[in-house]
């Protein structure tokens, strides 16, 4: 089977804007919130969400970070070549704060789990809210939801999931194919 578009570049900036307004209505001005990007994918969809919550709220005091989950995954021994870590920069304290962890798609819940695990190092937030923009729900080990979704899509296993970034030089777009 070919790949086919599940998000248009069209609809993928919409699913961005809409996510935003979700995320006013329930922070407001984002003073005791903050955004954490899952290392590697859901960095750039963090980074996305910042920029469109800045331009249409204008607030100066958002605060966004990112967090690598490497050493955090239950399986990150069965790989079987040297783990690379990637950048964690998380320059304010989590503690007692709402904080909107974001990842580009869920899928088994067990980056999820990892993220939650590895963000704990940072303090104790006051709760944890999960924005994902693709939501495989038929596929979970673990009993992890999303509070905000761009999409929900029921997919069988042999299927994946693609995001493809503009700031990766490609279209904005989400792509299912066969594996």
């Amino acid at each position: 089977m070919q790949p086919r578009a599940i998000l248009t570049s069209q609809q993928f900036s919409l699913t961005i804007r809409r996510l935003c307004h979700l995320l006013i209505e329930n922070h407001g001005d984002f003073k005791n919130s903050v955004i954490i990007g899952v290392q590697p994918r859901g960095i750039l969809l963090s980074a996305r969400i910042e920029k469109e919550l800045r331009s249409i709220t204008k607030l100066p005091n958002l605060q966004h970070g990112k967090l690598d989950i490497t050493f955090y995954r239950d399986d990150f021994r069965q790989k079987g070549k040297p783990l690379e870590a990637s950048e964690t920069n998380i320059p304010f304290s989590i503690e007692g704060k709402k904080v909107i962890l974001i990842d580009d798609v869920l899928y088994t819940g067990r980056t999820i789990r990892a993220a939650l695990d590895a963000m704990l190092d940072f303090g104790r937030p006051e709760n944890v809210e999960l924005l994902v923009l693709i939501d495989r729900r038929l596929h979970r080990d673990l009993p992890i939801q999303a509070t905000y979704v761009g999409k929900i899509i029921d997919s069988i296993a042999h299927e994946r999931v693609k995001v493809e970034w503009e700031e990766e030089g490609l279209k904005d777009t989400v792509w299912i194919e066969n594996v």
